[in-house]
C-alpha cells in the first residue's frame, strides 16, 4: 500500500517539498503573486507539451519529435513577432507549422511502414527459385576454399538424430556422416520431402499463430550435434539436440561464410537445469537472469511473454527463420541453432557448435524485465570490463563489440529504435564461452511491435550489419 501511494503521488509530494525549501529560504520573495506568476508563465509551455505526451503514451506509443516541433513554433513565431507581424497571427503561424511538421512526419513513417509491408508481401507470394541441392559438408571458420583441411572421411550409413529439424515434424531421410575433425562423427545429413515445403515450424497449440510457412523449399540440410571433444562441450548438461545446416544457393554467389543465428529460448525443462557460467566456475559479475555472485545460470531460460501474449521463443524463432532466408539469398550459409518450437540444446553447446561450424555467433531476445511500458529499441549485450582478462573472454572481445556496433548501425540505418548508446554490459554465458565473433541481439522489450513488417525490418538490418562486418575483416 505504501508503495503505492508514494507511486501515485510522490511527484506531488516532491513539489510540495521543493516550494517548502525555498519558501523556507526567501521568504519575501518566493511567495508572491508576481513570483508565482513569472513561474506559471515558464511552466506553461512544458505544460503544454507534456499534456501532447500524455495522449501519445496513453495510447501505448512514444514521440520523440515533440521538442523539435516546440521549437520550431517558437523559432518561428519568435521571426514573425520581429517583422512586427500581430501578436495572434505569431501564434497561429507558430501552430500552423507545428501542424505541418507533424503530418510531413507521419506521412513518411507510413510511407516506410507500406514499404516493409509490401517487403514481406513479396517474400510470401513470389514463387522462389529452389536450389537444386545443399552443399553436405561442413566447414570450420575458414572460408569455403579452405574446406579440403577437414580431412572428411568416407560416409557411412548412421541414424539421424533427434534435433531440431525433426522436432518440426518432418519426415527425415537418413542420407549419410560426415566427421568433423577432433572427435566422433558430429554431423549427419537429412533430405526432406517435397511436402514438407512451406510448413518448417509447426503453431504450438495455445499459441498465436506467429511463424508463418516458409515459401521456400530446402534440401539436403545438415543436422549437427554437440561433439563430445570440442572445448567446453563437457560443461553442457542439455546436449541430444541437433542444430541445423543450411547452404546458401549456387545462383546466390555464396561467400563461404556460416552466420550461426540462435533463436534464444525455446528448450523445454532447460530453465530447471544449470550450468557454470564461466569456464572456469568463477561467479557472475552482473546481475540478469541470474544475480551476481552465483556461479551458475538457467541452462536455457523460458524467455518473456510479449504484451498481446506470444511467448518470446515464438518470435525469436520467427525473426530467425526470416533473417536465415534474407542471409542465404545474400550467399551466407545459415547454422540455424534452434530450428524448431523445441531443441534440446543448452546455451553452452549452442555456443560450443557455433565455435566449431560457423563464422560468427548471433543470439536473438527480446528484452524482459525492464520495467518500461514501450518499446525501448535495439541493443547487444557487451562484455563487462571485469571479464576482459578472462579466458576466452580475453581473446575476444574486441570481436564481439566490432560485430554489435556493426549490428546496431545495420538496424539504425533501417529505422528502428536503438536503445542508449546501443548497448549494455552484462556477464552471459554465451559471450563467456564464446571463442568467435559472438553477440546477443536484443530487439526490443515486451512492447515491442513483432509483426512480420517489423521483423522484416529488424532482419533486412541484422543483415545489413553483417554485411559490413565481414566486409571489414
Amino acid at each position: 500500500m505504501k508503495g503505492k501511494t508514494l507511486k501515485n503521488y510522490g511527484t506531488v509530494a516532491a513539489l510540495v517539498v521543493i516550494i517548502g525549501i525555498f519558501g523556507l529560504l526567501r521568504p519575501a520573495s518566493f511567495f508572491t503573486l508576481k513570483n508565482f506568476l513569472n513561474i506559471t508563465r515558464q511552466a506553461a509551455p512544458l505544460a503544454m507539451v507534456a499534456l501532447g505526451a500524455t495522449f501519445v503514451m496513453t495510447i501505448n506509443e512514444f514521440d520523440l519529435s515533440i521538442g523539435n516541433i516546440v521549437s520550431l513554433g517558437g523559432v518561428v513565431a519568435a521571426l514573425l513577432s520581429i517583422q512586427g507581424v500581430p501578436i495572434p497571427v505569431c501564434f497561429l503561424a507558430a501552430v500552423v507549422a507545428g501542424l505541418a511538421l507533424a503530418v510531413s512526419m507521419t506521412a513518411c513513417g507510413a510511407q516506410k511502414g507500406t514499404e516493409g509491408t509490401e517487403s514481406v508481401e513479396t517474400m510470401e507470394n513470389v514463387d522462389p527459385v529452389v536450389p537444386e541441392s545443399v552443399v553436405a559438408s561442413v566447414e570450420t571458420t575458414e572460408n569455403e576454399k579452405n574446406a579440403e583441411e577437414f580431412g572428411r572421411e568416407t560416409p557411412a550409413e548412421t541414424s539421424v538424430p533427434q534435433g531440431a529439424a525433426n522436432s518440426a515434424g518432418h519426415e527425415m531421410v537418413t542420407s549419410g556422416t560426415d566427421k568433423v575433425p577432433g572427435g566422433e562423427a558430429a554431423v549427419s545429413q537429412s533430405g526432406m520431402p517435397t511436402e514438407a515445403a512451406g510448413s518448417q515450424t509447426e503453431t504450438v497449440a495455445g499459441q498465436p499463430e506467429a511463424i508463418q510457412n516458409q515459401s521456400v523449399e530446402y534440401t539436403d540440410l545438415q543436422q549437427i550435434t554437440l561433439n563430445p571433444d570440442w572445448e567446453y562441450a563437457d560443461h553442457s548438461k542439455i546436449n541430444t539436440g541437433a542444430a541445423v545446416l543450411y547452404r546458401a544457393p549456387e545462383e546466390s554467389g555464396s561467400k563461404g561464410i556460416i552466420i550461426g543465428v540462435n533463436a534464444g529460448h525455446g528448450t523445454a525443462g532447460g530453465a530447471k537445469v544449470k550450468t557454470l557460467c564461466h569456464p572456469d566456475g568463477s561467479a557472475k559479475t552482473t546481475g540478469g537472469s541470474t544475480a551476481a555472485g552465483a556461479t551458475e545460470a538457467a541452462a536455457v531460460s523460458g524467455g518473456m511473454t510479449f504484451q498481446d501474449g506470444t511467448p518470446e521463443r515464438t518470435v525469436t524463432l520467427q525473426m530467425a527463420q526470416i533473417l536465415r532466408d534474407k542471409l542465404l539469398a545474400s550467399g551466407y550459409d545459415v547454422l540455424m541453432l534452434r530450428d524448431g518450437e523445441d531443441v534440446q540444446l543448452d546455451n553452452v553447446a549452442r555456443t560450443v557448435i557455433c565455435n566449431n561450424v560457423a563464422d560468427c555467433h548471433i543470439a536473438l531476445h527480446w528484452d524482459s524485465g525492464d520495467g518500461k511500458n514501450y518499446d525501448k529499441g535495439c541493443f547487444y549485450i557487451s562484455v563487462p570490463e571485469v571479464l576482459k582478462s578472462m579466458e576466452p573472454v580475453a581473446s575476444h572481445w574486441q570481436q564481439h563489440d566490432a560485430l554489435g556496433a556493426d549490428l546496431v548501425e545495420g538496424l539504425r540505418g533501417q529505422g528502428a529504435t536503438i536503445y542508449g548508446k546501443g548497448n549494455m554490459s552484462i556477464d552471459l554465458t554465451q559471450t563467456s564461452y564464446s571463442t568467435i565473433p559472438s553477440v546477443d541481439m536484443e530487439l526490443g522489450n515486451a512492447y515491442s511491435d513483432h509483426s512480420n513488417a517489423v521483423l522484416d525490418q529488424l532482419a533486412e538490418g541484422l543483415l545489413q550489419g553483417i554485411n559490413v562486418y565481414f566486409q571489414q575483416q
